[in-house]
């Protein structure tokens, strides 16, 4: 196995909800009020729509894709949901330092270092709106590929927040049979008072619609059993996904650079825009303009351990 390669789930798409619009000359991020289901593919600067979306629109009221029947692949809801407080370098969507909020991976000149993580509202590098909440969640659409899955990328802390509580009480409550479970992915809303009360929209999961708790626990654990008659081996499917994810010190793919970019930067790499990067004077009162951002979080690393 090659190291220092993150081993993820093999992605045949992507789900989302919402959009990228133009405004002004620049592609900015724009939330939707259902789901879009796409392939991983752009053309013309948009994400072309997967077969699947037209499948299941079909069946949804109003044509507003607002439910998802989904799988997951692993009984680890921590594989299946990986959330962590993250910054990418605003030029090439590459992250920079990943955390929990008790130790981070940071990328430095001398190499990925470990260090502690207080957090983004404790962080000095988190200024500005760097560092993010930033969760990915894979999960299975239909039955023609047993392994390969449909990723959820998301900031929105309600939407990790749920999720990560979901998998757990249905991992729990199933007996560690979480990837049996027959499961939906809900689009739901609320107002508070950050929104001014206006309507936010985040994802939940919820067992099949029609179905009660105990149905689905039920019809997991006749899944499971199937499984096991046929030889598949879910606990090593589990280890592999562990060991996979493992294998490097950052999870990044080249394919969600775009995603990253409009996400956290929506100014950054657009086709008239300048270059974004933040000025960080430093205690001199220095310009350190001309530097990367690598280099600028080196600057204050060296500030902060001379002290």
């Amino acid at each position: 196995m090659i190291k220092g390669l993150a081993i993820t789930p093999p992605v045949l798409g992507r789900i989302s909800i919402g959009r990228v619009v133009e405004k002004n000359g620049k592609r900015l991020p724009e939330k939707d009020d259902q789901f879009t289901i796409t392939t991983q593919v752009q053309q013309q600067g948009n994400w072309i729509i997967h077969p699947m979306d037209e499948e299941y629109r079909k069946d949804a009221p109003g044509g507003k894709l607002r439910s998802i029947p989904v799988r997951m692949l692993f009984n680890d809801p921590d594989l299946n949901l990986r959330a962590e407080y993250s910054m990418f370098d605003r030029q090439t969507g590459r992250p920079l330092c990943v955390g929990n909020g008790e130790q981070c991976r940071r990328f430095t000149q001398s190499g990925v270092q470990t260090l502690e993580c207080p957090s983004p509202l404790l962080c000095d590098y988190a200024d500005k709106g760097m560092c993010k909440p930033y969760g990915r969640l894979n999960m299975k659409l239909g039955d023609d590929d047993e392994i390969g899955t449909f990723i959820f990328r998301t900031t929105g802390f309600n939407s990790i927040r749920t999720l990560a509580a979901r998998l757990r009480y249905y991992q729990a409550i199933s007996g560690d049979l979480l990837a049996c479970m027959p499961l939906q992915l809900r689009l739901r809303g609320k107002s508070t008072t950050q929104s001014h009360r206006a309507a936010i929209f985040y994802v939940d999961l919820t067992v099949r619609e029609g179905m009660t708790l105990a149905q689905a626990v039920t019809a997991a654990k006749e899944l499971d059993d199937q499984r096991r008659e046929v030889g598949l081996d879910q606990s090593a499917l589990d280890s592999a996904g562990r060991i996979g994810f493992g294998n490097a010190a950052f999870e990044f793919s080249e394919e969600e650079i775009p995603e990253v970019l409009e996400e956290f930067y929506p100014t950054a790499g657009t086709a008239n825009s300048e270059s974004s990067a933040e000025s960080l004077p430093d205690q001199t009162g220095e310009s350190n303009r001309n530097l990367r951002l690598t280099d600028k979080l080196d600057l204050k690393v060296a500030k902060l351990n001379s002290h």
